[in-house]
């Protein structure tokens, strides 16, 4: 049965690797990367795990294996806004390379949990006029990495 995932998930997925060498076979020990991945809903609806498998399946085509090279740690918010920071602060604690969010609520938590963990997000309708990127031209957010991934089809 074929994985689907929609284009904006599938191209956040495979942003979070772009900036990462390929692995080498001539490598004697790789380095396992971290990532973080802070959801709102829960793990066993059906929509986040076809997004999950899609993702996984993305990140095995570029070289990533979970387990080999790459160690995912997955948190669910289960619609719980109120849980929202203390969720955002114990994937922090984890000392992820980077963060994948889905939604403003998450991503808005994540950014209150951290200033040093870069943070890639989807979903999320107006970023700059939510205050979670940075505006072009200061540097008032300059010291919080922020990755905003828009592709228009």
């Amino acid at each position: 049965m074929p994985v689907t995932i929609g284009r904006r998930r599938l191209i956040a997925a495979l942003s979070t690797v772009a900036a990462w060498p390929l692995p080498s076979r001539a490598q004697q020990r790789e380095r396992v990367r971290h990532i973080g991945v802070f959801m709102p809903g829960t793990a066993d609806d059906p929509d986040y795990q076809s997004s999950n498998a899609a993702f996984l399946q993305a990140f095995g085509e570029l070289g990533w294996m979970v387990g080999r090279n790459v160690r995912i740690d997955y948190r669910w918010g289960a619609g719980d806004v109120e849980r929202y920071r203390a969720i955002a602060a114990d994937l922090v604690s984890l000392a992820p390379d980077a963060v994948l969010a889905m939604g403003y609520a998450t991503v808005s938590a994540l950014q209150k949990a951290t200033r040093n963990v870069p943070i890639i997000f989807v979903e999320v309708i107006d970023p700059v006029g939510g205050q979670l990127g940075c505006e072009f031209g200061t540097a008032r957010r300059q010291d919080h990495r922020v990755s905003i991934v828009r592709i228009w089809f």
